[in-house]
């Protein structure tokens, strides 16, 4: 019989036991501390649950906060769409609004341009004024300077009119007292002593007889024009048919010896001062009655009418008043036109004593008549083609 090997299995086995012992009790520290493990992580799960149902709690509340938001979200869309709407409308007005904005800013900027325009020409004036001040500045001085002349001459003229009136008493009476003795002692020489004198002397005491009247002619036109400056001026409204009646009157010798015609158009009536009127209107129909043409009867043309300023070519009128426009034209010998104007001037005479007496007062007189009456005369006339007289009278 075969020797029986002694086995060692039970050793084998027992080590197996001692190692799945080992194991065993590995395995049962392992599980202790997964254990451990498990109960901290269940402890922490019981946290996290505490949290979590904390967290629901929360979570709860804010869907009901979000449920709340999202009903004040529906009522606030409903709003917005609304206000959207009201936006819409707005923004139709807003659209039709800036239509008429952009029109009105057009508008705008052509008052813009209009305005840089003005203001250009506002500066250009204000320079104007500027120059007009600074012209009117020196006019004032140039002004002041004439008023203190004007106030000389004021009183130089009041002097010069005492003088007058001196002058006038002394030609109403001194010298007109001697005049007359001349006259009277040259007549009765020539009717008393003709037979004693020669031709040469009795022609002497003619002239003498006749400088005399010219002298006595003078004095007379002197103290008409001393008269003019200073008696007083008392207006009357007339009708100058009258006055030229009387001036007809007063020279009808003439008018008759001379077989003059004296015409007298429409006539209006003025405010004037009856007494110097009638002496200018008989200065005037006397001079066209002496200085006519040998070889024509005289005619004189007196006519009037109102006229306004304005539809005269004359800038001594006044546009917007009212004048009596008197003329008087002749068809004698006349005058040339550069004395048109010189013929108004005292002693001024056209003409020589021998062919034409006078003294040349008598258009002074008349040109100082018609500045009493605020008024202007003009004279006109071409060499033997007659003159003509115009006198513009304003109508108070």
């Amino acid at each position: 019989m075969p020797q029986v090997r002694k086995s060692n299995q039970p050793d084998n086995e027992a080590r197996e036991i001692i190692f799945q012992n080992e194991e065993r009790d590995k395995r049962a520290a392992e599980l202790v501390i997964a254990n451990k493990e498990l109960i901290f992580q269940n402890e922490e799960k019981g946290k996290r649950a505490a949290e979590l149902n904390i967290a629901n709690i929360e979570l709860a509340f804010q869907n009901e906060e979000k449920d709340k938001r999202a009903a004040e979200l529906v009522i606030a869309n409903k709003e917005l769409i609304f206000q959207n709407e009201e936006k819409g409308k707005r923004a139709a007005e807003l659209n039709i609004a800036n239509i008429e904005l952009a029109f009105q800013n057009e508008e705008k900027d052509k008052r813009a341009a209009e305005l840089v325009i003005a203001n250009i020409e506002l500066v250009f004036q204000n320079e104007e004024k500027g120059k007009r001040a600074a012209e009117l500045i020196i006019a004032n001085k140039e002004l002041a300077f004439q008023n203190e002349e004007k106030e000389k001459r004021a009183a130089e003229l009041i002097i010069a009119n005492k003088e007058l009136l001196a002058f006038t008493y002394v030609s109403s009476h001194d010298l007109q007292e001697p005049l007359r003795k001349i006259q009277t002692f040259a007549m009765l020489i020539l009717e008393n002593e003709n037979q004693n004198l020669s031709v040469s002397g009795k022609h002497n005491f003619s002239r003498i007889q006749s400088a005399a009247r010219r002298m006595q002619q003078l004095i007379g036109d002197l103290l008409a024009f001393s008269r003019i400056s200073t008696t007083e001026h008392v207006f009357e409204k007339i009708d100058l048919n009258s006055i030229i009646d009387d001036v007809k009157m007063e020279l009808k010798e003439v008018i008759e010896e001379r077989h003059a015609t004296i015409e007298v158009a429409e006539i209006c009536q003025a405010k004037i001062i009856v007494f110097q009127f009638r002496q200018l209107l008989f200065n005037l129909v006397s001079n066209a009655l002496k200085f006519s043409r040998p070889d024509l009867p005289p005619h004189v043309v007196i006519k009037g009418n109102i006229v306004m300023g304005n539809t005269l070519n004359n800038e001594k009128l006044i546009a917007e008043k009212e004048y009596c426009h008197i003329s008087v034209r002749d068809n004698g010998i006349g005058f040339e036109t550069q004395f048109s104007k010189r013929i108004f001037e005292l002693f001024q005479k056209l003409h020589s004593n021998e062919a034409y007496s006078g003294t040349g007062i008598g258009l002074a007189i008349v040109k100082k008549i018609v500045e009493n009456h605020n008024g202007i005369i003009e004279a006109s006339s071409e060499l033997m083609n007659g003159a003509k007289f115009d006198i513009y009278l304003p109508i108070t």
